[in-house]
């Protein structure tokens, strides 16, 4: 028989199981005992750690996210990280864009929530990227508000949302080339 799980493992586990949920039966069918089953533990194992359905499904999005994260890349050139770190995002989380809005748009419409909410934590990363740029003084701080620096990204999302499909390399070009670069003066 296997070793009772704890800790870290076992939180990993709920969150894992969790997510299996959501994906499996969106937001609509997700239910803390569907849970309890899959992650084979009990509902007080579940209930001590996050106290409703609510922050359940915010921490499974939280820790899924977590597990997709794309590290910034560092090309010396502010057009090569942001096309490196598009086709990063375009390679590994074109998928989980759009089953995260197919299986989640009854959350959001529920919650009043967006998926920006959501992941704005992790688009902070990408202020590295930018205050790299500044210290080499390919661009100055005052032409990247955040609306600026979240365009390339946004565009992104809205290809892989429109399509349902990883973005081919030419339109990634296109969106930093013909859109971004001269919007900030590049």
């Amino acid at each position: 028989m296997a070793g009772r799980r704890r800790g870290a493992e076992l939180e990993k586990a709920l969150l894992d199981a969790a997510w299996e949920e959501l994906m499996a039966g969106g937001y609509a069918g997700f239910t803390m005992d569907a849970v309890v089953r899959r992650a084979g533990t009990s509902p007080p194992v579940l209930y001590r750690r996050w106290p409703d359905r609510d922050a359940l499904v915010r921490a499974a999005i939280a820790h899924a996210l977590e597990r997709a994260r794309v590290d910034v890349p560092d090309t010396g050139s502010l057009r090569e990280d942001v096309l490196t770190l598009m086709r990063e995002i375009n390679t590994t989380r074109a998928r989980l864009i759009t089953v995260m809005n197919a299986q989640l748009s009854s959350y959001y419409q529920e919650t009043g929530t967006s998926p920006d909410l959501l992941t704005a934590r992790h688009e902070k990363a990408t202020d590295v990227l930018f205050d790299r740029a500044v210290r080499r003084g390919e661009i100055t701080a005052d032409r990247l508000s955040e609306r600026v620096k979240s365009l390339p990204f946004d565009l992104l999302r809205h290809e892989i949302l429109v399509t349902f499909a990883p973005v081919p390399d030419h339109v990634l070009e296109e969106i930093v080339d013909t859109i971004f670069l001269p919007l900030i003066g590049l």
